[in-house]
């Protein structure tokens, strides 16, 4: 390509990233080649990627799939007997044997379907989950981009929309972007803990309609990046509303083993659907999202997910299943998200050295937030709902005018400056809610939680040191 105008349009039309990180990784770079800086490491909590932070990796997983890529460890005494087994039975599963051959089809290993299946259907209560129904992918963002494809079309007035919470994942607006869906806002209820209200939903679809064909709602539960855990009342008024409204649902549950809020508990949207009796399990037509990147097994580097498609016409299915193209999803993920649903049993070998990291993962994400939003809610100028679940929690900030008015002269959104500044001065790198689809004037910041307690610790006191710079300084 020549030039600019040899661009395809629409990824001309694909909004511009913030780009933090890479600002981030350069200032890491100064810091190793000896440049002097008021800080000594550049702290990244941006998104939710627990192993950046210094959070560690779940031994169980990491031994079975060291065995799966060296399969002479299997004569290793040293390891676990249980942790041999299981990569036994993986590398059985895989073609020839070895995690460097193709997926045996293009949704995934078929024994590997099987266990996610499984494991819905114990989550679910004993509602049932077909293994035809899970379509493997390399992460949760392409499976969903997979299913944004099949609901793209039109132009204008035609144009698909897709009804989008906000704040929403960081990532969803560009995703939409490159596929051409249009996002349709509707606004969480920030007073309320960031809930769904119903009647946002039928104003924001009223309100689309008029310039797009809204064809299905966004949902994430437990919410990214606001940490509400929605209850059964409200995932029945979603459900009746998209039933009601003819849409999809595409459900993203990613941190479902991520609920630490007093009296909450996750409950999927499937077992709700399928609770409602058969004029709602029937018809509503959804798709749920899950990761190895997200929750306790926080494998962002490997990049594994899957989507279970439910009530959808089987030659669309089948389509979906074929829009991976002649490649089949990568077998190492599966292999990950086989040990994220099958974890070891009591009795097992690593049962109790598992269930220790489990529970300390746990315990630490709730102690983070807990004391997180209250450190927040104690800085002049920030306040912050408090989270019930996922890895984020989401602070309002309360700027100066003269800093919004430096932002417009810069061509920046203020909360991006004030990120970037945050990032120069302290080397913090968090994430301006801009990037969640907030383009008000109520700033906010994104905060992943997900990380030792000591990080979290540094991360808050620059964080208000800085804050506490700024107030002072335009006042």
């Amino acid at each position: 390509m020549s030039s600019m105008k040899d661009v395809n349009p629409r990824v001309l039309g694909i909004r511009d990233p913030v780009s933090l990180q890479s600002l981030a990784a350069r200032i890491t770079e100064q810091i190793a080649q000896g440049e002097q800086k008021p800080f000594q490491r550049v702290i990244d909590v941006s998104c939710g990627d627990p192993h950046r932070a210094g959070m560690p990796p779940l031994s169980f997983a990491r031994q079975v799939l060291a065995v799966c890529l060296y399969p002479e460890l299997l004569k290793e005494s040293s390891f676990p007997v249980d942790v041999r087994q299981r990569a036994e039975k993986l590398l059985g599963a895989c073609n020839g044997g070895s995690v460097g051959s193709y997926s045996a089809s293009s949704c995934g290993i078929p024994q590997i379907q099987k266990s996610v299946a499984e494991f819905i259907t114990r989550r679910d209560g004993g509602v049932a989950s077909d293994p035809e129904d899970i379509i493997f992918s390399s992460g949760s963002q392409k499976t969903l981009k997979l299913v944004l494809h099949l609901l793209s079309s039109g132009q204008g007035p035609t144009q698909t929309g897709l009804l989008t919470p906000l704040p929403c994942p960081h990532t969803l607006p560009m995703l939409l972007d490159e596929v051409g869906v249009k996002l349709v806002p509707y606004q969480l209820l920030e007073e309320r803990g960031w809930a769904i209200d119903l009647e946002e939903l039928h104003r924001a679809l009223k309100a689309a309609r008029r310039h797009c064909e809204p064809r299905a709602i966004y949902i994430s539960n437990p919410g990214n990046p606001t940490g509400h855990v929605q209850d059964l009342k409200t995932i029945e008024e979603v459900i009746r509303f998209a039933a009601s409204e003819r849409l999809v649902l595409l459900v993203e549950e990613v941190y479902q083993d991520s609920v630490f809020g007093q009296d909450k508990k996750f409950l999927s949207y499937k077992k709700v659907l399928f609770e409602m009796g058969a004029s709602f399990s029937e018809s509503v037509e959804m798709v749920s999202f899950h990761s190895i990147s997200a929750g306790t097994m926080g494998e962002c580097g490997l990049r594994g997910g899957y989507m279970e498609v439910i009530n959808m016409d089987l030659l669309v299915k089948n389509f979906l299943t074929s829009m991976q193209g002649p490649s089949s999803p990568p077998v190492l993920p599966q292999l990950a998200l086989e040990i994220m649903v099958n974890p070891p049993s009591p009795g097992d070998a690593s049962y109790e050295v598992f269930t220790q990291e489990i529970l300390q993962k746990v315990e630490t994400l709730a102690q983070n937030a807990q004391r997180a939003c209250e450190f927040l809610n104690a800085v002049p100028g920030m306040s912050c709902q408090p989270a019930m679940g996922g890895v984020f929690l989401y602070p309002r900030l309360h700027l100066p005018a003269e800093i919004i008015q430096e932002a417009q002269r810069s061509g920046l959104r203020a909360d991006v400056l004030y990120c970037k500044k945050l990032l120069e001065e302290e080397g913090v790198c968090l994430g301006p809610g801009s990037e969640n689809g907030h383009d008000d004037e109520n700033y906010h910041i994104r905060l992943c939680i997900s990380a030792p307690t000591a990080v979290l610790e540094d991360v808050l006191k620059r964080l208000r040191s800085f804050h506490l710079w700024i107030q002072d300084r335009h006042h």
